[in-house]
């Protein structure tokens, strides 16, 4: 017979959510299946997803902390009288944390109440491609049909199962936000951004905090790679010099944080204090090395939670070697009423922005007779480290790629934020250079920005970049003074691939 729902959204984060909503507002009849799986350390949360609940929300609080400590330790340069050192409470913190995240988790509730969409807790896997059934928590079945299906399951974190000890004794970042005491001396290891972020705000509220980093830092992000240089001299000169994810580091050393580079754990045990003991491989110096922490998270990725799905049974085609769904300009998947949005699709940026805009996106076009589809270049972001790096378009290395070097020019300068010069903290890293094409009117391809509030600095520039802004334009732009977005309308000095430079502050 006929099907109960027009949509059903499998997944109850950032993207389910939003298409959902969405979907309501044309007066269709929706449903959500959401259910959270513990982790292995048994932590486990309400609506909301990655974001609201072990994501973007936790992080960004708990950096604020961070930055706070910060700014209490610049606060006597400007005549406060506040007594040193000072002291962190996690618990307090935490507290205050976890309370606003289960306001949200409360605010989705009574949303899906209000927009008439009904919402299921929980686990479903397919029966046939139009059927869903699930199992609530006390192993009740519930089955549902839907004209249309989403799947917006996003991922979980990976553990390094190859290392012993990994998965009895670590821990992710589905379990810090949620620690009701301090994690202590704590290592989080690889070196992907949710573990540099993590190891900033440990480290800005007092904790003794190692990151074990086995290659390069923040991959995917900016690395100015010396081999896409043509000239071997020039390469020579900029090795580690332009590279914002080396900054970023080099920065957090000089913060405090310790860095084992060139380095991968090989086992992890439980002493009789408690304490987790760690062995590694120095890969550099070929020795095995040990340290105690109170603390291992690991940071090696996530996987899609797509396990439970059955989705081989109702056809839906993934990605073999990263078990992400495959899916078209549209969001759909192989099988024409089943879609898929946000991180548990293939190819798509693992953000909260894009997976909301493509939800929205695509109820409108299921049931609002639009067609735009949701445009994935050009999309800014921000790693949340103690020297906030916040970027919009393509690194240098890409655009080599993609243009060829003789056809790209780049912009560059470090720069001090008037806000470091009274407290008389170091700018060293305060860097930001501008990736353009060389031809016709220098069209700007990305910008790179390191230094303080860069995420409100990238989210302003980012509406121009998307727009086809050029580097003239930029230059004709006023800045607002004194601010170090500022800085961006004033990149007068030059970098061509092949030539040497120059370079001095602003």
């Amino acid at each position: 017979g006929k099907n109960e729902y027009d949509l059903l959204v499998i997944g109850g984060g950032s993207g389910g959510l939003a298409c959902a909503k969405e979907a309501a507002q044309f007066g269709r009849k929706v449903a959500v299946l959401d259910y959270v799986e513990r982790s292995p350390r048994g932590t486990t949360w309400g609506l909301g997803g990655t974001c609201v609940n072990v994501g973007c929300i936790p992080k960004k609080l708990m950096h604020q902390a961070a930055l706070l400590g910060s700014a209490l330790k610049d606060a006597h340069h400007y005549g406060w009288n506040i007594s040193q050192p000072v002291h962190h409470t996690w618990s307090v913190m935490a507290q205050g944390v976890q309370n606003y995240v289960k306001s949200l988790n409360w605010g989705h509730r009574v949303q899906l109440q209000d927009k008439k969409v009904k919402y299921f807790n929980i686990k479903g896997s397919f029966s046939d491609p139009h059927t869903v059934r699930g199992l609530t928590k006390a192993g009740k079945e519930t089955i549902v049909t839907a004209d249309n299906i989403v799947i917006a399951t996003g991922g979980r974190p990976k553990y390094p199962t190859h290392v012993a000890g990994a998965l009895e004794y670590g821990i992710t970042s589905d379990d810090l936000f949620w620690l009701k005491e301090s994690p202590g001396k704590t290592l989080p290891s690889f070196i992907l951004y949710v573990a540099l972020e993590c190891a900033g705000f440990l480290t800005g509220i007092g904790l003794d905090t190692t990151v074990m980093m086995r290659s390069v830092p923040l991959r995917g992000f900016d690395q100015a790679s010396t081999e896409y240089l043509t000239s071997p001299y020039l390469a020579n000169k900029l090795k580690d010099r332009f590279q914002m994810a080396s900054l970023v580091t080099d920065h957090m050393e000089s913060y405090g944080t310790k860095f084992l580079k060139r380095c991968f754990p090989t086992k992890v045990e439980k002493l009789k204090n408690n304490r987790l003991q760690v062995t590694w491989k120095n890969a550099d110096l070929d020795t095995e090395e040990t340290d105690s922490f109170d603390t291992v998270m690991w940071a090696v990725g996530r996987a899609p939670d797509t396990k439970t799905l059955n989705l081989e049974t109702v056809g839906v085609k993934t990605n073999s070697e990263t078990g992400k769904i495959i899916v078209d300009a549209s969001e759909a998947t192989s099988v024409p009423h089943i879609y898929a949005v946000g991180d548990i699709t293939e190819g798509r940026p693992e953000l909260t922005p894009t997976a909301i805009a493509a939800g929205k996106l695509l109820a409108q076009r299921l049931f609002g007779q639009s067609s735009e589809l949701m445009d994935y270049d050009n999309v800014p972001t921000t790693v949340f480290t103690p020297l906030e790096y916040g970027c919009v378009g393509l690194s240098e290395e890409a655009a080599v790629k993609c243009h060829g070097s003789d056809n790209i020019e780049v912009y560059h300068a470090y720069y001090k934020p008037l806000e470091f010069t009274v407290a008389e903290r170091d700018a060293t890293q305060c860097y930001m250079k501008m990736v353009c094409l060389r031809e016709r009117e220098q069209r700007i391809l990305g910008l790179h920005f390191i230094g303080p509030n860069a995420g409100e600095v990238i989210q302003g520039f980012a509406l121009g970049i998307k727009c086809g802004a050029t580097y003239p334009q930029m230059m004709k732009t006023v800045g607002i003074h004194p601010t170090c977005a500022e800085e961006v309308t004033k990149l007068h000095i030059t970098k061509r691939s092949g030539l040497d430079a120059t370079v001095t502050g602003c």
